[in-house]
Order: structure tokens, then C-alpha cells, then sequence
């Protein structure tokens, strides 16, 4: 095990925190589905730690006539359907968060989601109220994996990022974590490690990631 210090945590939450990511790539197949958009795994798994307006503003020329503002709202409204997998907690998550506060070191959540579905996942973990900080997508001008959300996070929590941890799943996040100057873990809960690379530490899930005095971070040397 390796340890590392730190004075301040900052989250992803779809997939880091809570793996919503199944039920996500059901919204966006259904998407290209209802418009008879060709699409394969690669494409839905681009929109993996990004804003999804972004992603489909990147993709409006496979949606003649429709705006990515539509096409956003009409993906969300899938979730309500019968038979979506429901989010489940990643293992590991809501200990560490709760350890992590228990030391007293400042927390936030950077989520590419909107404030509405972050702040609905967070109380579903029962980990709301332990979090100092929460910045969703209408928080930023720019998503990841500019660095702009981690940067502000850094900011408000009034920890320097050369101090802090952030914790990623997807690349975009990863990339994100490491321009802010941050220190990051790499979940693979939605990505092989190869797609993490880029990481400092990867692990499985946040199982392997334990509080220890200092206070420090307690990971695998050689990751998952």
C-alpha cells in the first residue's frame, strides 16, 4: 500500500461515486435509437464524464433539424421509464466519503450532471450534507475535461489542487483531475484501467481506498 497526504477530496459522481452509468447508456442508445442515428458502444461511451449538451453539440450534424438542447431534454426524460437499471452506490463510496469527513478534510463533488439530478443522487447516498462544496454542469462555462471544475472547487474549498485528490472514472475526468494540478485515483467502474492510464493510482472501486492518519490516502501500489 502507498500512502498519500492530503488536505482536501474532490468527487466525480456518475460512476465514481454512484454507478449510473448503466442506466445512462440506455438514455443515450435509446436516443440514437428514436432517430435511427447509427451508432456502437464507442460513441455512447464518448459521452462518459461529460456534459451531454457538449457532447451532442459535437454530434448535431447526425441529427438534422434538431437542436442539442432537444435532443438533451428528450434524452432525460428516458430515466422515468419502466425497467432502467437503477443507480447503485459504487463499493466503497459512501465509507470513504464519510471517512474522509470524519478526518475533517474538505469535500466536493465536480459532476458533469445537472444540479437537480447531482443533488437527488447525493441524497439518495446519504452523503449530501457531508460535502462543503457541489459543482454541476451549469457551474462552469467549460466541462470537462477542461480542468475549469476542479479548478473552482480547489477555489472555494481553499485547498491548493497540489493538496488535493480527485477521484475519476472516465478519461475526460482523468484529464481534467491532471490539468488542475491534482493529485488522481482512477475507479474503474465504467472504464478498463488502460482508459485511466493517465491516473496517478487506479483501483476497482473505492474498497481499496482507506483514510489513515495525517491525513493521508491509503492505496494500492501497483493500482487494480
Amino acid at each position: 500500500m502507498e500512502l498519500i497526504p492530503l488536505r482536501a477530496a474532490v468527487f466525480d459522481l456518475d460512476g465514481t461515486l454512484i454507478d449510473s452509468e448503466p442506466r445512462n447508456r440506455v438514455m443515450w442508445r435509446k436516443l440514437f435509437e428514436a432517430h435511427g442515428v447509427p451508432h456502437d458502444e464507442d460513441l455512447i461511451a464518448s459521452f462518459a464524464g461529460r456534459r451531454g449538451l457538449e457532447v451532442l453539440q459535437d454530434l448535431l450534424h447526425m441529427f438534422p433539424g434538431r437542436t442539442a438542447e432537444e435532443l438533451f431534454e428528450e434524452a432525460i426524460s428516458y430515466e422515468s421509464l419502466p425497467g432502467m437499471p437503477p443507480p447503485q452506490p459504487v463499493p466503497g463510496a459512501v465509507d470513504l466519503v464519510r471517512s474522509l469527513a470524519a478526518a475533517g478534510l474538505p469535500l466536493a463533488v465536480v459532476t458533469s450532471g445537472q444540479r437537480a439530478y447531482a443533488e437527488g443522487l447525493l441524497n439518495v447516498l446519504g452523503v449530501r450534507d457531508l460535502l462543503d462544496i457541489v459543482l454541476t454542469a451549469g457551474d462552469v462555462a467549460t466541462g470537462k475535461p477542461h480542468p475549469e471544475g476542479y479548478l473552482a472547487a480547489s477555489r472555494d474549498l481553499g485547498v491548493p489542487p497540489d493538496e488535493s485528490i480527485g477521484f475519476e472514472d472516465a478519461p475526460a475526468g482523468v484529464a481534467a483531475v491532471k490539468a488542475a494540478g491534482m493529485t488522481c485515483v482512477g475507479i474503474t467502474t465504467t472504464q478498463p484501467a488502460m482508459a485511466l492510464a493517465a491516473a496517478d493510482h487506479v483501483v476497482a472501486d473505492l474498497q481499496q481506498v482507506n483514510v489513515a492518519p495525517g491525513p493521508a490516502l491509503r492505496v494500492p501500489a501497483s493500482g487494480v
